[in-house]
């Protein structure tokens, strides 16, 4: 595999591409580890690298969305508006349980912290509700991309934010009638939104969240939708 330069990469952003993400096979069953750099080289993509992933959404008790714009540090998807919190459970102990998505719902109170600032005691994992997974693959540029099993996961709680820069260029609480307007202007290229807040937004989101106090009739733990 070629040698990657990462001379002109954010330093922060960087240290984190030696973590260790759980790879997959089609249907989410672990079959080995690598680190977080090699799963998101498209070169490596191309060859079927698959890794587990999660995507946050998170909402206040007005049921507004929390969305994020993904910082210009990022090495994927730089200042693209997404959802809440997006990343990976790690090839470690405690988020490697998949019974009830334990382990993912761990790494998503670890990024939650490390993104926006969000004590972990304000999200405690019986609040992190496991709706279903996403499977889907998307370049970022010419030599990042992403191929993942995302987990959706919802919490509805009013949080204190305090946003690291270097994760996080902006965010806001939205309604729905915003998102609905942020799609049309992503569609016609105005702003850029990720790949995967698209495809489970158009898909999901709008019946999800009119439904925030019921949503068990969403859950579905056995299929993986492939859009």
């Amino acid at each position: 595999m070629p040698e990657i330069n990462t001379d002109h990469l954010d330093e922060q952003q960087v240290q984190l591409l030696a973590e260790m993400c759980i790879l997959i096979d089609e249907n989410d069953n672990k079959i080995g580890v690598d680190t977080k750099k090699n799963c998101h080289l498209n070169a490596n993509i191309d060859k079927g690298l698959l890794h587990r992933a999660f995507s946050v959404f998170l909402f206040n008790t007005e049921n507004k969305l929390l969305l994020q714009q993904r910082s210009d540090a990022k090495i994927t998807f730089p200042g693209y508006f997404t959802n809440s919190c997006c990343s990976h459970p790690l090839n470690v102990p405690g988020e490697l349980e998949e019974n009830n998505a334990m382990g993912v719902k761990r790494a998503a109170q670890r990024r939650l912290k490390a993104e926006l600032g969000i004590p972990k005691e304000q999200v405690p994992l019986e609040e992190i509700n496991y709706l279903t997974r996403i499977y889907y693959k998307a370049q970022s540029d010419g030599i990042w991309g992403e191929h993942e099993i995302d987990y959706v996961l919802f919490v509805r709680k009013d949080v204190t934010l305090s946003p690291d820069p270097n994760e996080v260029k902006s965010c806001c609480y939205v309604s729905k009638e915003e998102v609905k307007e942020l799609l049309i202007k992503a569609a016609s290229g105005e702003v850029q939104i990720t790949p995967w807040f698209r495809i489970i937004a158009e898909a999901f989101l709008l019946k999800w969240w009119d439904n925030l106090s019921q949503l068990k009739q969403f859950v579905d733990h056995e299929k993986i939708h492939r859009i």
